[in-house]
């Protein structure tokens, strides 16, 4: 399955339907009178966050979405049936803007939550609607109103407990493919990720998830390598985890460029609590590690995790720390959300291809 995070869709709801001008003609019955019913309303379109969804791919192959008109009044004072609506169904955490992409219609971050989009135009009179003491055989009736049109910018946001961010060949997904069941593409070349993975991660009985999102790189804000255009999959998160690699030449380098980036971004990315790792330590030596560490120690403020999901040291630490920011965040361990739904039955996340 492909990833999508923005699609751009066009709806329109529902005509009303016209009322009908009629008169009752019956045998035996004098003064029949006017008897024509009120048109149908139009059908309304509908947005709907639901689950099983993390890709906005349904909209590449289908991107108009209109109600059905209600139907005409008829006679006998019949009144026509309501038109149809539609409901676009999209993943937890859509955004919805209006056709200039930044006024923000709504944000669903429930699941079940729904909105109107637009309203279907209400059915028009039929002429016994407008039948007075003065106007016994009014003989015209309403047009049904017309439904509304628009288009409309649909934008995901992936909701996560916790991000993954780093230069490319951090050990992002290989961090992400041990602690979860989730399986990114890992290789030893720049960007292998091209779109963010989610996983699942269990440490002491707790769950919280993991959103891996492609490498940033100096210059990400201005488009250069695959851009930043990715982070706001992580601005929904409570914490981040910075990973760096123990073989970078500057380990302080390779976080400052990181955190440059998050800051020009913004969305509030530069203040979320941060927790700092040195990645892939099972490269070097014991001296190598404690110069690198020091070095990164000096650029974050913080002493950093020191890790290998190749041998596995350090990850329950670090899984341990993640684990304690996103429950304080949350005010309550037993608040953490249930998830289970997001995944398949036997247990495997719904993840994306990275291609």
């Amino acid at each position: 399955m492909k990833f999508l995070d923005e699609a751009k869709v066009y709806i329109r709801s529902g005509d009303g339907g016209a009322g009908a001008v009629s008169f009752r003609r019956e045998k035996f019955i004098e003064f029949g009178g006017p008897d024509g019913g009120d048109g149908g309303r139009g059908g309304d379109v509908w947005v709907e966050a639901v689950n099983g969804l993390n890709t906005l791919i349904d909209f590449r192959y289908q991107q108009h979405f209109k109600a059905k008109t209600g139907t005409h009044g008829m006679g006998r004072n019949r009144t026509g049936a309501n038109g149809e609506g539609v409901t676009l169904k999209v993943p937890v955490g859509t955004q919805i803007f209006e056709e200039d992409n930044e006024t923000l219609i709504i944000d669903l971050t429930k699941e079940g939550q729904r909105f109107r989009l637009a309203k279907g135009g209400n059915g028009g009179f039929g002429n016994a609607h407008f039948k007075t003491s003065t106007n016994q055989a009014p003989n015209w009736a309403n047009p049904g109103l017309e439904g509304e049109e628009k288009t409309i910018w649909l934008r995901l946001k992936l909701i996560a407990d916790a991000g993954l961010v780093g230069l490319p060949n951090a050990g992002k997904s290989t961090f992400l493919a041990t602690v979860t069941r989730a399986r990114p593409k890992i290789a030893n070349y720049p960007f292998t990720t091209l779109h963010p993975n989610l996983g699942v991660a269990t440490i002491d009985a707790r769950e919280f998830v993991l959103a891996d999102i492609p490498g940033l790189i100096e210059g990400a804000h201005e488009g250069v390598g695959i851009g930043d255009r990715f982070l706001g999959h992580v601005e929904r998160t409570r914490v981040l985890l910075h990973l760096v690699s123990a073989v970078e030449e500057d380990a302080g380098k390779a976080y400052t460029t990181v955190k440059h980036e998050l800051e020009a971004y913004g969305g509030g990315l530069d203040d979320k609590p941060e927790i700092v790792a040195l990645s892939q330590i099972d490269v070097l030596n014991d001296e190598d590690i404690k110069e690198k560490a020091d070095a990164l120690e000096a650029a974050s403020g913080q002493r950093p995790f020191l890790i290998s999901a190749a041998t596995g040291k350090g990850m329950t630490e670090v899984l341990r720390a993640l684990r304690d920011v996103i429950v304080e965040a949350g005010g309550d361990e037993t608040a953490l959300p249930d998830r289970s739904s997001r995944y398949s039955p036997d247990g495997d996340e719904l993840e994306e291809d990275a291609e």
